[in-house]
């Protein structure tokens, strides 16, 4: 596994669960689901390290 396989892994996971080829037309879901999931994960940093 590459990192950049890594960094998508999460979308690219709830591609295949909902059936759909990640490397075709839902790469935008893709997309969608790791901005999505990176985007909580970096808000729990912040919150964790200004609190």
């Amino acid at each position: 596994m590459t990192l950049s396989d890594a960094i998508l892994w999460p979308g690219t996971k709830v591609c295949e669960h909902l059936g759909l080829d990640p490397k075709a037309d839902a790469g935008l879901i893709r997309w969608l689901i790791n901005t999505l999931v990176y985007l909580v994960i970096s808000l729990i940093v912040v919150w964790v390290v200004v609190v």
